[in-house]
């Protein structure tokens, strides 16, 4: 298997880095587990770019990478969902994903929103953090 991941790997890198996106595709279509991939990618040197809530791997956006600014105004559901969901000021990846599903906002969206309310998003999906 780790051949074949190795291939799909390099065969979805942009600009020299593996998209969350597409680490995400690859273990779908390989049925592997989303660390997994980011493991392997690991393993060849190649860096995980453009997480999809705007945390890291954007390099362009800034110096730290980060493709996120606080949300100006942030709607009222979406403040809500947010701070019933992470009480704590705590949300983890998949919780943030899975909000951004049910309330029909995009990730990056999500992410601005929880930047702006002050909640941190923790526990990437790969293992990145």
């Amino acid at each position: 298997m780790s051949e074949e991941l190795a291939r799909r790997i390099r065969a979805s890198l942009v600009e020299g880095a593996l998209p969350c996106g597409q680490a995400f595709r690859v273990a779908q279509d390989l049925r592997l587990e989303p660390s997994q991939v980011r493991e392997e990618a690991d393993q060849l040197r190649i860096r995980i770019s453009r997480c999809q809530l705007g945390l890291f791997g954007h390099r362009s956006a800034s110096p730290k990478g980060r493709l996120l600014e606080p949300m100006a105004e942030v709607p009222a559901p979406l403040a809500e969902g947010l701070r019933l969901a992470a009480p704590e000021r705590r949300l983890t990846c998949t919780e943030a994903w899975a909000l951004a599903d049910r309330l029909g906002v995009s990730r990056l969206s999500l992410g601005s929103a929880a930047e702006a309310l002050g909640i941190r998003i923790v526990s990437c999906q790969l293992g990145c953090f």
